[in-house]
């Protein structure tokens, strides 16, 4: 009846390289993004930012100060 005998402070390690690791997985999966990924994204909304700067009107101005 006896069972395996089990080194607490190498289990506790062991449970928490565990951890940490499925940790990172999940933050890969989280912020991992190439590079092409984000110039593809950057890309984007420097072209979107464009267009909708191209859709604004001027204010016109007639050579006064505004005082009426």
């Amino acid at each position: 009846m006896t069972g395996d005998v089990i080194n607490l402070r190498q289990f506790r390690k062991q449970k928490a390289r565990t951890e940490k690791d499925r940790l990172a997985e999940q933050n890969r999966i989280s912020f991992g993004r190439t590079k092409a990924e984000k110039q593809l994204t950057r890309t984007l909304n420097d072209k979107a930012e464009k267009t909708h700067e191209q859709g604004r009107r001027e204010k016109v101005t007639d050579g006064t100060d505004g005082e009426a």
